[in-house]
């Protein structure tokens, strides 16, 4: 299930699909970063000043942040809801704690 947060200038869609925020279909970032805290914020704030955080090389207002973040939200939920999902938890932390008891 994708998720639509806008819809840049030159008609290219940006979307969540799973955990994912892709950039017509292609793979942009996994993560938002806060334009404070991006080593190119002068540029950023020069370029688009109502800019609030990055997705990869786009940039988010806080209401397209805000729709991204609640995109994650939803497919972490299901995620972390699936069979599958609970099983490899279960694993992991199993393997973690035979590692913290010298077994590997």
């Amino acid at each position: 299930m994708a998720t639509l947060v806008k819809t840049t200038q030159d008609g290219r869609k940006l979307e969540v699909i799973g955990l994912a925020i892709c950039l017509d279909g292609q793979l942009e970032a996994f993560e938002l970063i806060e334009v404070k805290l991006h080593p190119n914020q002068r540029a950023i704030r020069k370029a688009a000043p109502d800019a609030t955080h990055m997705a990869g090389r786009v940039a988010l207002t806080r209401e397209e942040a805000d729709t991204v973040a609640a995109a994650f939200n939803e497919a972490e939920a299901q995620i972390l809801a699936s069979p599958a999902a609970i099983n490899e938890r279960f694993r992991i932390a199993a393997m973690w704690k035979a590692r913290e008891q010298g077994i590997e």
